[in-house]
């Protein structure tokens, strides 16, 4: 007799509400680096599960607390609290920046605190979805909009459902299961010079309403898009706030300082056998260079590095390591001298 195979566990998107859950839920434990002599008593499969319960932390390694994080994590508590009250014209926040400057870190991170903090205080049932986390997809129309949010909360629909109805059950719905914070990202997809990206913008306004919850916005440049522009304009930039995000400068002393922090928080957090502290920390000003100040490019920079310092068996990470890391593109269009240096030489080794 065959048995049915075990379901595989499911990796859901943090746009569904299984995700999400995930998501607030992990709370990633660093791994024990083990002596020398421990090291060497481990057979060869206990060895290869070491080594990848290492590349899977550093595959994530830290949320570092950038000032952004900070600013966000902050505006966004108080305007939860300012809202709790309002029957309508409730207060939001728009994260708006370049591409790397951490927009979506930051108002995931307002969300699963916001969550943490609300569960522990026992204030909810366990159905409640408190935080709700959408994006916009590319030529959004207000029926995708609310379908994105059907799909967060899993709520099952008809195709023959028209864009009126979705949005009531979506707006019902998450006002039965205490709804609190919306989180938009991706906002930068609405094309508010069409029509249909204007309707678009206009159905985000009408679910602020509709749904009893501070709405936090994030997207690539918002400012440049036209959503504040206009009659449907001023009424989004008379009820939002607009945090703006950057990369990290690096020339004056405070700045400076700024900067040898966040890498300094990295470097701390790896779990490397060879690698001598400080090592990144003096390379500070080159991670600057190389990355533009950008919070995701040195994030995936020292991510990488780190797991191949693990594969290659070097187990540790240094200036020769980190130049063979293929950054993004925008990174390494910030100094095309270097990067062409760089994959001149990748590519003589290659020959």
């Amino acid at each position: 007799m065959t048995h049915p195979p075990e379901p595989q566990e499911v990796d859901h998107p943090l746009t569904t509400k299984e995700g999400w859950a995930a998501f607030v839920n992990e709370a990633p434990t660093p791994p024990l680096v083990m002596p020398p002599a421990a090291l060497q008593r481990l057979t060869e499969a206990e060895r290869a599960d070491y080594d990848a319960a290492r590349e899977d932390y550093h595959a994530q390694l830290v949320i570092v607390s950038t000032p952004t994080i900070r600013h966000v994590a902050a505006t966004g508590r108080k305007r939860i609290l300012l809202n709790r009250h309002q029957h309508s014209a409730r207060r939001g926040l728009i994260v708006s920046g370049p591409a790397g400057t951490g927009k979506t870190t930051a108002i995931t991170q307002l969300g699963k605190n916001y969550e943490q903090l609300t569960r522990r205080r026992g204030a909810l049932s366990p159905r409640a979805l408190p935080v709700l986390y959408v994006t916009v997809p590319p030529a959004a129309t207000p029926k995708m909009l609310a379908i994105e949010f059907a799909r967060f909360i899993g709520l099952p629909l008809p195709s023959r459902f028209s864009q009126v109805e979705v949005t009531n059950k979506v707006c019902d719905l998450a006002c039965t299961l205490a709804c609190r914070l919306v989180l938009i990202d991706e906002l930068h997809n609405l094309d508010i010079q069409t029509r249909i990206g204007a309707e678009a913008s206009d159905q985000i306004k009408y679910l602020s309403e509709r749904i009893p919850a501070t709405f936090v916005l994030a997207g690539v440049d918002i400012e440049g898009t036209g959503l504040f522009a206009g009659r449907r304009g001023g009424q989004i930039a008379s009820r939002y706030s607009l945090i703006p995000t950057s990369s990290f400068r690096h020339k004056t002393p405070q700045e400076q300082s700024a900067w040898q922090a966040l890498v300094a928080t990295l470097e701390n957090a790896l779990r490397l056998h060879a690698h001598r502290p400080g090592t990144l920390l003096r390379l500070a000003p080159y991670l600057h260079d190389r990355t533009a100040g950008m919070i995701g490019s040195l994030s995936h920079l020292v991510r990488e590095a780190a797991l191949d310092a693990i594969l290659d068996g070097t187990e540790k990470i240094t200036r020769t390591g980190l130049e063979a890391v293929d950054l993004d593109e925008s990174a390494e269009q910030q100094n095309l001298p270097r990067a062409r240096q760089r994959r001149s030489r990748e590519a003589r080794r290659t020959a």
